[in-house]
């Protein structure tokens, strides 16, 4: 059970959140990742918080760190030193990924240009995350999360209107770069397996967020029509949107007709209702729809509430709290919480990977999720083990063809 990347070796040169995501995906995978950072304060993210938790004895750690670093190996390098670069060529040497997110041009001024890595590891895959794209005519822009949110067009379609615009409330364009890049990286594997050889992967922040315009994307491209905020209701579809109740509220969605008559049938309203008969009709009566609903809902308890629109079939749900997610049942069976032992802050529950695998067989399934996660590392912990693996490892670059999984393994 140690994933389906066991064996890949995974050169972390990335540091904020978009690289450390894409790596610590491929970490929860199995891969070997060592993640490269700056000798004293490391990535950026160490210094990021409150909140900060801080052990008896050592340093303080970031939580901000923590959600985007675990199953990794820490080195710290000085890439304007020739000793440490030398470091850094012997690892990726040996790699078969790399991971960066510098500012278009700087590996190459470090002496890492695409070029020496070829000569260096024809294999090596390569992913290269930016804010804006490695070209065009901004492509230099410093990528951070929020602006990129709003240059991307998200923050236009998020909040309660058009005059509302609101980020979404975790980094989204850095999440998304990383997932991505991730898959970016995977898809070149793959190809590697028939070529031999490696190649460069690049996505950005912007490319990511473009990416996932799905339906608001196309209604522009195709229908010429410009979306724009409107709240908790869905632009498309209705009703599809959270609705108040007496003490609260809940969230229902009707995508389809069937469902707005069985919603109809539970609540007493007519479904062939002037402005209701067709969803498009209802889009086009949205506030008409939601004061239907929410004047039927005002003396329903929510939990009363969700308990008649689950037993009339009509999706439902309500709006947790970050707390309740971590404490609810069901987050607990799909292995969304592990449990790592920390060098310095003990045992810590961590968010955990959103994959599980699964081995068919003739009585059934067997679960092969890896289970061993490893806690974020204190910085710099792994130095001097990796330096004496460098010194002791064999055989230098790998040859160029096909490579079996166990003979590309670096443990």
């Amino acid at each position: 059970m140690t994933g389906p990347l066991d064996g890949v070796l995974v050169v972390d040169l990335t540091r904020a959140l978009a690289g450390p995501h894409a790596a610590m995906m491929l970490g929860d995978l199995g891969a070997r990742v060592i993640k490269v950072e700056n000798p004293g304060s490391g990535d950026d993210t160490r210094g990021w918080g409150p909140p900060f938790v801080q052990p008896e004895e050592g340093e303080r750690e970031s939580t901000y760190f923590l959600s985007a670093n675990k199953n990794k190996e820490s080195i710290t390098l000085d890439l304007k030193d020739e000793g440490d670069k030398a470091v850094l060529t012997e690892l990726l040497r040996r790699a078969d990924v790399l991971m960066e997110n510098f500012r278009p041009g700087t590996l190459a001024r470090l002496g890492f240009g695409t070029d020496v890595l070829a000569e260096l590891n024809p294999r090596l895959v390569t992913l290269a995350i930016s804010g804006f794209g490695h070209d065009g005519p901004e492509g230099g822009r410093a990528g951070y999360d929020q602006i990129a949110q709003g240059e991307g067009g998200l923050m236009s379609l998020t909040g309660s209107g058009p005059d509302d615009p609101q980020r979404v409330g975790v980094p989204i364009g850095d999440l998304l770069a990383g997932m991505y890049g991730a898959y970016g990286v995977l898809a070149a594997l793959m190809e590697r397996e028939r070529t031999g050889r490696g190649q460069v992967v690049r996505t950005s922040l912007l490319a990511a967020i473009v990416g996932v315009h799905a339906f608001q994307g196309t209604a522009w491209t195709v229908a010429g029509k410009v979306g724009r905020a409107q709240g908790n209701h869905h632009p498309s579809i209705a009703p599809y949107g959270l609705f108040h109740c007496r003490g609260g509220s809940v969230q229902l969605s009707c995508g389809s007709e069937g469902l707005w008559r069985k919603l109809c049938a539970e609540f007493g309203f007519d479904p062939e209702a002037p402005g209701m008969a067709t969803n498009g009709e209802r889009v086009d009566h949205r506030e008409q729809v939601i004061a239907l609903l929410e004047d039927a809902f005002a003396d329903i308890p929510a939990e009363d509430l969700l308990a008649r629109l689950a037993a009339a079939g009509i999706p439902a749900g309500k709006v947790r709290t970050i707390d309740e997610v971590y404490g609810w049942d069901q987050t607990l069976s799909q292995g969304l919480l592990v449990d790592v032992e920390h060098a310095t802050l003990g045992r810590l529950s961590l968010p955990g990977p959103p994959l599980r695998f699964f081995a068919p067989g003739p009585d059934g399934e067997t679960e092969t999720t890896r289970r061993d996660h490893a806690a974020p590392p204190v910085l710099g912990a792994d130095g001097d083990a990796i330096r004496a693996w460098l010194s002791s490892s064999a055989g230098g670059p790998r040859p160029t063809g096909t490579t079996s999984r166990t003979e590309s393994r670096h443990d």
